[in-house]
């Protein structure tokens, strides 16, 4: 039976020079690999990799993605701290995770999300 392994989401940016200094100053990125003509890079963390193209529109149509952590209060006093764009603080949700969202210099948004313990 086939099995999933890894996902690798593609994300549009309107400038990738500054959406990789977002990832990394911002967010805690590496980037792992560049193209030499400067219009795909792959950043990572932990067991995590965004691939950011320059999109081809002046406007790119923003992309919404979830990673799944653990720590997650850690991960938003960090975040918080480096001045990462911060457009939902910490919630409880009723399905039975707690997030935050941040959004880069396009406009995409990253929900960070931890499933609640059962005892919670």
């Amino acid at each position: 039976m086939p099995t999933l392994t890894r996902v690798a989401p593609e994300i549009p940016v309107a400038d990738l020079e500054s959406s990789l200094s977002y990832y990394q100053s911002k967010l805690g990125f590496e980037v792992a690999m560049k193209t030499p003509e400067g219009k795909y890079a792959v950043v990572e963390r932990d067991h995590v990799a965004l691939h950011l193209f320059q999109a081809e529109t002046k406007s790119p149509s923003p992309v919404s993605i979830h990673i799944f952590t653990t720590g997650l209060d850690d991960l938003y006093t960090e975040l918080e701290g480096r001045s990462a764009h911060v457009m939902q603080r910490v919630v409880r949700q009723p399905w039975g995770n707690r997030d935050f969202r941040v959004t880069d210099p396009t406009g995409n948004e990253i929900k960070f999300t931890e499933p609640l313990a059962e005892d919670d």
